[in-house]
Protein backbone atom coordinates (compact mmCIF):
# COMPACT_ATOMS: atom_id res chain seq x y z
CA UNK A 1 0.00 0.00 0.00
CA UNK A 2 1.48 3.33 -0.75
CA UNK A 3 0.14 6.80 0.45
CA UNK A 4 0.19 9.90 -1.57
CA UNK A 5 0.99 11.95 1.49
CA UNK A 6 -0.04 15.10 -0.41
CA UNK A 7 -3.43 13.42 0.43
CA UNK A 8 -2.68 12.45 4.17
CA UNK A 9 -1.84 15.83 4.80
CA UNK A 10 -4.94 17.66 2.73
CA UNK A 11 -7.70 17.25 5.03
CA UNK A 12 -5.21 18.59 8.71
CA UNK A 13 -6.04 21.77 10.22
CA UNK A 14 -3.39 22.46 12.28
CA UNK A 15 -4.04 25.66 14.98
CA UNK A 16 -0.45 26.06 16.02
CA UNK A 17 -0.17 22.78 18.04
CA UNK A 18 -3.40 21.00 18.38
CA UNK A 19 -3.97 19.27 14.92
CA UNK A 20 -7.26 18.34 13.59
CA UNK A 21 -9.17 16.28 11.05
CA UNK A 22 -12.61 16.76 10.35
CA UNK A 23 -14.48 13.31 9.43
CA UNK A 24 -11.62 11.71 7.83
CA UNK A 25 -13.34 9.37 5.22
CA UNK A 26 -12.52 5.77 3.98
CA UNK A 27 -9.90 6.53 1.83
CA UNK A 28 -7.27 3.93 1.87
CA UNK A 29 -7.43 -0.11 2.25
CA UNK A 30 -4.51 -2.41 3.53
CA UNK A 31 -5.15 -6.30 4.10
CA UNK A 32 -8.95 -5.52 2.97
CA UNK A 33 -9.67 -3.04 5.88
CA UNK A 34 -10.61 0.52 5.22
CA UNK A 35 -9.11 3.33 6.64
CA UNK A 36 -10.40 6.69 7.72
CA UNK A 37 -7.32 9.11 7.29
CA UNK A 38 -6.01 9.67 10.75
CA UNK A 39 -3.45 11.13 12.88
CA UNK A 40 0.27 10.15 12.14
CA UNK A 41 3.40 10.84 11.55
CA UNK A 42 3.24 11.49 7.57
CA UNK A 43 0.39 14.05 7.93
CA UNK A 44 0.88 15.85 11.86
CA UNK A 45 4.05 14.95 12.33
CA UNK A 46 3.81 12.55 15.35
CA UNK A 47 6.84 10.55 16.49
CA UNK A 48 5.43 7.88 18.30
CA UNK A 49 1.83 7.16 17.84
CA UNK A 50 -0.57 6.88 15.33
CA UNK A 51 -4.49 6.49 15.38
CA UNK A 52 -7.73 6.05 12.92
CA UNK A 53 -10.39 4.43 12.44
CA UNK A 54 -10.91 0.82 10.25
CA UNK A 55 -13.88 -0.61 9.13
CA UNK A 56 -13.87 -4.38 8.23
CA UNK A 57 -16.90 -4.94 5.68
CA UNK A 58 -19.33 -8.04 6.07
CA UNK A 59 -17.82 -11.34 5.33
CA UNK A 60 -14.30 -9.57 5.41
CA UNK A 61 -10.81 -11.01 6.75
CA UNK A 62 -7.56 -9.19 8.01
CA UNK A 63 -5.44 -11.73 6.68
CA UNK A 64 -2.61 -12.74 9.62
CA UNK A 65 -0.25 -10.93 9.84
CA UNK A 66 2.52 -9.46 12.51
CA UNK A 67 3.29 -6.01 14.26
CA UNK A 68 6.72 -5.66 14.69
CA UNK A 69 8.12 -3.59 17.23
CA UNK A 70 5.08 -1.79 18.28
CA UNK A 71 1.89 -2.39 20.54
CA UNK A 72 -1.72 -1.84 19.11
CA UNK A 73 -5.25 -0.49 21.07
CA UNK A 74 -8.12 -0.73 19.68
CA UNK A 75 -12.09 0.00 20.49
CA UNK A 76 -14.66 -1.90 18.53
CA UNK A 77 -17.40 0.91 18.09
CA UNK A 78 -19.47 -1.94 15.74
CA UNK A 79 -19.61 -5.29 15.20
CA UNK A 80 -18.11 -8.84 16.79
CA UNK A 81 -14.89 -10.14 15.71
CA UNK A 82 -12.85 -13.31 15.85
CA UNK A 83 -9.49 -13.13 15.92
CA UNK A 84 -6.98 -16.67 15.39
CA UNK A 85 -3.86 -15.96 16.82
CA UNK A 86 -0.71 -17.15 18.81
CA UNK A 87 2.01 -19.30 17.16
CA UNK A 88 0.30 -20.88 14.30
CA UNK A 89 -2.80 -19.10 14.62
CA UNK A 90 -3.96 -22.02 17.55
CA UNK A 91 -5.93 -20.01 19.70
CA UNK A 92 -9.64 -17.97 19.22
CA UNK A 93 -10.81 -15.34 20.84
CA UNK A 94 -14.01 -13.22 20.18
CA UNK A 95 -14.79 -9.55 20.81
CA UNK A 96 -17.58 -7.35 20.06
CA UNK A 97 -18.86 -3.58 20.18
CA UNK A 98 -18.02 -2.23 23.29
CA UNK A 99 -14.76 -4.09 23.86
CA UNK A 100 -11.30 -2.66 24.17
CA UNK A 101 -8.42 -4.87 22.75
CA UNK A 102 -4.41 -4.88 22.83
CA UNK A 103 -2.39 -6.62 20.97
CA UNK A 104 1.39 -7.24 22.16
CA UNK A 105 4.42 -6.56 18.99
CA UNK A 106 5.33 -10.29 17.39
CA UNK A 107 1.76 -11.82 18.58
CA UNK A 108 0.39 -13.31 14.73
CA UNK A 109 -3.23 -13.00 13.80
CA UNK A 110 -6.15 -12.75 11.71
CA UNK A 111 -9.45 -11.27 12.37
CA UNK A 112 -12.60 -12.12 10.88
CA UNK A 113 -16.03 -9.79 10.59
CA UNK A 114 -18.18 -12.29 12.28
CA UNK A 115 -21.52 -10.95 10.10
CA UNK A 116 -22.07 -11.17 6.13
CA UNK A 117 -24.40 -7.95 6.59
CA UNK A 118 -22.81 -5.85 9.31
CA UNK A 119 -19.10 -4.24 9.24
CA UNK A 120 -16.87 -3.91 12.05
CA UNK A 121 -15.66 -0.97 12.92
CA UNK A 122 -12.95 0.18 15.37
CA UNK A 123 -10.87 2.95 16.63
CA UNK A 124 -7.53 1.59 15.83
CA UNK A 125 -3.78 3.15 18.04
CA UNK A 126 -0.73 2.26 17.25
CA UNK A 127 2.51 3.20 19.50
CA UNK A 128 4.38 3.97 15.57
CA UNK A 129 4.02 6.77 13.52
CA UNK A 130 4.07 5.19 10.16
CA UNK A 131 0.69 2.88 11.08
CA UNK A 132 1.26 -0.32 8.95
CA UNK A 133 4.51 0.20 7.91
CA UNK A 134 5.90 -2.56 10.27
CA UNK A 135 3.86 -4.90 9.60
CA UNK A 136 4.19 -8.91 8.20
CA UNK A 137 2.37 -11.21 6.83
CA UNK A 138 2.39 -13.96 8.77
CA UNK A 139 2.17 -17.78 6.82
CA UNK A 140 -0.37 -19.53 9.00
CA UNK A 141 0.57 -23.29 7.20
CA UNK A 142 4.10 -22.36 7.32
CA UNK A 143 4.62 -20.45 11.18
CA UNK A 144 8.21 -21.49 11.22
CA UNK A 145 9.36 -18.90 8.81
Amino acid sequence: MTDNYDELKAPVEDAGGIWTIRGGGNNREWNNIRYKTGLSGRNVGSRGLSMNVATIPPGGVAYAHIHVDFEVMLYILEGRVRHIYGHGLSKTLENEAGDFIYIEPGVPHEVYNMSDTEPVVAVVARSAPDEWDKIIPYDKNNPEG
